[in-house]
């Protein structure tokens, strides 16, 4: 009886965990349940940069939705910020890729992906996507991220991935993304 009672209790607590907890192992995130326990911002004055931005996080017709605004400046040797997740899963076998549902002011955006490998702060894979005024769905195959630079190896290992970030980045604009939703493929 004492294991039936443990059992259900352990069925209950996992079908009651929100959305991005318990689709972890596939890291989908839709931004509910917390998303700044999950999510940090990072810019580049850590490296002595002078971009400033901010993360938030919003709610939309029910659905929730991260949002990294600011202002990306190349002087002192800058030009970043972003939101960055600590991955706890790495992705499901047979994925191949990063989607994204987005919106933004029409400015090109970056996926960084680390991994195992990327030891060193500027060290990264790289992907990049548009945005518009409007709600897109945006998949980037893990063929398309390039490695940051020659101290890493040329194509990415999904097996050794353990951080995935939204990046405005390498130029001066003004950012404004949005994310609804980000997950492997």
């Amino acid at each position: 009886m004492k294991r039936l009672t443990r059992a259900l209790a352990t069925i209950v607590l996992v079908l009651s965990y929100n959305t991005a907890a318990f689709a972890e192992g596939a890291m989908t995130d839709r931004f509910d349940g917390k998303p700044e326990e999950r999510w940090r911002f990072f810019a580049d004055t850590v490296m002595g940069g002078v971009s400033s931005g901010q993360m938030d996080f919003a709610e939309e017709n029910g659905s929730a939705y991260a949002s990294l605004t600011g202002q990306v400046s190349t002087e002192n040797r800058g030009g970043f910020i972003q939101i960055r997740k600590e991955l706890s899963a790495k992705p499901t076998d047979g994925a191949t890729g990063v989607r994204l549902v987005v919106r933004g002011n029409g400015e090109k955006y970056f996926v960084h992906l680390r991994t195992n490998g990327t030891i060193l702060p500027w060290q990264y894979y790289q992907g990049g996507f548009d945005t518009t005024n409007q709600w897109s769905e945006v998949r980037i195959p893990f063929t398309g991220f390039k490695a940051s630079g020659k101290a890493l190896r040329s194509k990415l290992r999904p097996t050794s991935l353990k951080s995935i970030g939204i990046v405005a980045f390498g130029r001066e604009h003004q950012a404004d993304v949005e994310i609804q939703e980000i997950s492997f493929y």
